[in-house]
């Protein structure tokens, strides 16, 4: 893997993940969307204010490094486009590192506005440099599990099941991968969750951080295994 080509790939891919519509839309807006409405209406219903925040940057993590990856990657894969980098000296390694390198910068970019939202709205979160540790190294692991899982899709499926399949996968993590609400962290999504929520109140979740590693290991290496770059 040489670091220029991922660089040089990941700049490539952040600047067409910005224009394109309708990842922002998955990207920002229904992001603050879901933080304006659960700080408005969330206790009501039984979401924690306290932590309500760390769960929308897990929302705002499984929409970009999942679901608007598989699905841009699918159609990329469809039209050509990855065709034509085969022929250039990008490997599949690069290309999986530079595409989630793009995604973990629109994370950042991602969570730092919801943060500051979050906080303008009232929300005061407890740091400590454990905690901000630990919701740094589990939203690179998470994107690292993700990327994986988006690209094992884009890169083996046709691009209509692909955008079909990461929808559906997408509104199932979102209901019950435990990215809003706890539930054991088996799932990589759940344990986003609970790191994200534990590192707002300035704890640990050590259990979360193994199972994350251990996502995205697998599915990192499945995905670097079976892409193809052609349909």
């Amino acid at each position: 893997m040489n670091p220029t080509r991922v660089l040089r790939h990941a700049a490539m891919e952040l600047r067409m993940l910005l224009r394109n519509g309708e990842q922002l839309l998955l990207a920002f807006a229904i992001p603050l969307g879901l933080l304006l409405g659960g700080l408005a209406w969330g206790p009501g219903l039984g979401l924690d204010p306290r932590v309500f925040p760390a769960s929308v940057v897990a929302v705002a993590t499984w929409s970009t490094a999942f679901t608007s990856l598989a699905v841009a990657t699918g159609f990329e894969r469809r039209y050509g486009v990855l065709e034509r980098l085969v022929a250039t000296p990008l490997t599949r390694a690069d290309l999986i590192a530079g595409k989630s390198l793009a995604a973990t910068t629109l994370v950042a970019i991602q969570a730092t506005l919801l943060a500051l939202v979050a906080v303008a709205c009232g929300w005061r979160p407890v740091w400590t440099a454990a905690g901000a540790l630990s919701a740094v190294l589990a939203t690179v692991l998470a994107i690292a599990a993700f990327a994986g899982l988006g690209l094992l899709l884009a890169g083996t499926l046709k691009a209509e099941v692909t955008l079909a399949l990461a929808n559906l996968v997408y509104l199932a993590g979102l209901a019950l991968g435990g990215l809003i609400v706890d539930q054991p962290p088996w799932l990589p999504t759940a344990a986003l969750g609970t790191a994200l929520r534990a590192a707002s109140e300035g704890a640990l979740a050590p259990l979360a951080l193994l199972i994350l590693a251990a996502w995205a290991a697998a599915l990192t290496l499945i995905a670097r295994k079976v892409f193809r770059w052609t349909s």
